[in-house]
C-alpha cells in the first residue's frame, strides 16, 4: 500500500521537480503569486495541484471549486492508492471514504466520515456544507444523504483491493490495528475479545496502550487553493489506514486536523498518522501561528514538534500557507514533500521537507 515503511513513489519525481531540502531555507518572500494551489504529496499528487491551479485561471472558477476539484481529481487517479475507490481495504475488505472541504470566509467546513460505496468523497463533503448546516455526517447515513444529493451507491472494491485483502488473512492478518485483545492480534486474526486492564497503575496502563509497530502506511491529499481575488478553501480526502477497524474515522475529515482555512490568516493541509494527529489538531494551531507571526515554515514545524513531544516516532506532515501565498512545511518520521503552483508558473514544484526529528521511517 502507499508509503508502506516510507518507501515513496514521489521521490522519483522529484529529481524533476524544484526541490528544498535545507529546514533554514526562508519560506518568507517566497510566494509564488496568485491565483496559487498548495497540497501535500508530490508525484501523482501533482495531477491534482495542476487540475486546480488550471480551473483558477478562469474568472468564474471559485477557491471552494478548485479544492474540489483538485480533491476529485485524486479520487478519480487513486493517488498512490491512499486516495479514493479501491485503496486502503478494511478488515472487512471494504473501501470506506473520508473527506472535508472549508470556506476561508465562512470558516464553514462540510465533511463525511465513514462514507461507504460512492466514489466523490469531497463532492458529499461540499453538498454537507452548502445543503445542511451540519459539520459532519458519517457511515451509512452519509451514504443516504449522497444518494438523496444525487450520486451513485456503487461497490468501491477492486480486484486489486480484493487480492490485496485475501493476501493480509492469508498472512494472520498482519499488521492491524488491534491491542489488548486475545488471541493475541500480533499472530492472528479474530474474532478478538477485550482483555481487561488495570488503569490505577498508571505506568503499566499507558504502557498497554502503545501501538504495536507501524501498520500499513496512511497517506491523504489535503490541498489549499487561493484565488486571485485572495478566497482561500482547503480541503482532504483520503481511503484511510489500510487494514483499520471497521468504523474507523482519521484526522482527514476533521475541520482542523486534515485541513483548515481562515482566509484572514492563512491555510494549512495534514497528512499522516491521523490517529494520533487527530489529538492535536494541528492545521488549527498551525494558521493560529500564522496568526501570533510566524512565518508558515515556522507555523508548521511548531505544529509538528508539539505532537513529536508527546509521539517521537509520529509520522506526520503539515504544509502551511499564508494569505500571501508564502509557503513552508514540515514533517516528522518520514522525509515529507508538497506540491505547489501559482502566479505564472508553468508546473508544478514539488519541495522536498526532512523530519524535524531527524528520525526517517525504514526503507
Amino acid at each position: 500500500m502507499a508509503y508502506l515503511y516510507g518507501i515513496r513513489f514521489s521521490s522519483l519525481f522529484l529529481w524533476l521537480s524544484v526541490s528544498s531540502v535545507a529546514r533554514g531555507a526562508s519560506d518568507t518572500g517566497n510566494s509564488p503569486g496568485l491565483p496559487m494551489v498548495i497540497n501535500t504529496w508530490g508525484g501523482p499528487f501533482t495531477a491534482a495541484t495542476d487540475a486546480a491551479y488550471l480551473s483558477l485561471q478562469k474568472p468564474e472558477t471559485s477557491a471552494l471549486d478548485a479544492v474540489e476539484l483538485g480533491c476529485s481529481t485524486c479520487e478519480a487517479n487513486q493517488c498512490d492508492g491512499s486516495v479514493g475507490y479501491g485503496g486502503s481495504p478494511d478488515e472487512n475488505c471494504e473501501t470506506t471514504l473520508d473527506a472535508m472541504i472549508m470556506d476561508g470566509a465562512t470558516m464553514k467546513s462540510g465533511a463525511v466520515a465513514a462514507l461507504r460505496r460512492v466514489k466523490e468523497a469531497i463532492s458529499v463533503a461540499r453538498a454537507v456544507l452548502e445543503h445542511t448546516t451540519h459539520t459532519l455526517l458519517a457511515g451509512d447515513f452519509a451514504t443516504d444523504f449522497a444518494v438523496q444529493n444525487g450520486f451513485t451507491a456503487q461497490n468501491l472494491t477492486t480486484e486489486a483491493s480484493a487480492a490485496s485483502c485475501e493476501q493480509w488473512r492469508a498472512t494472520n492478518c498482519q499488521p492491524n490495528y488491534r491491542i489488548n485483545v486475545t488471541p493475541d492480534p500480533a499472530s492472528a486474526c479474530g474474532p478478538y475479545q477485550p482483555l481487561a486492564l488495570n488503569s490505577s497503575d498508571q505506568a503499566a496502563y499507558a504502557e498497554s496502550l502503545q501501538s504495536r509497530g507501524k501498520p500499513e502506511g496512511y497517506d491523504t491529499i489535503s490541498m489549499i487553493a487561493i484565488s486571485a481575488q485572495g478566497a482561500m478553501a482547503a480541503g482532504t480526502s483520503t481511503n484511510g489506514a489500510g487494514r483499520k477497524i471497521p468504523g474507523r474515522v482519521g484526522d482527514g475529515p476533521i475541520t482542523g486536523s486534515g485541513s483548515y482555512a481562515d482566509g484572514e490568516v492563512g491555510g494549512c493541509g495534514a497528512t499522516g498518522d491521523g490517529d494520533i494527529m487527530m489529538r492535536f489538531l494541528p492545521c488549527y494551531q498551525a494558521v493560529e501561528n500564522l496568526r501570533r507571526g510566524m512565518s508558515p515554515g515556522q507555523a508548521a514545524e511548531d505544529a509538528v514538534r508539539r505532537m513529536v513531544r508527546k509521539y517521537p516516532e509520529v509520522q506526520s506532515g503539515i504544509v502551511v500557507v499564508n494569505n500571501k501565498g508564502e509557503h513552508g512545511g514540515a514533517g516528522s518520521g518520514w522525509t515529507f514533500t508538497y506540491a505547489y503552483r501559482g502566479g505564472a508558473m508553468n508546473g508544478t514544484a514539488v519541495v522536498s521537507v526532512p523530519p524535524v526529528n531527524g528520525a526517517v521511517a525504514d526503507l
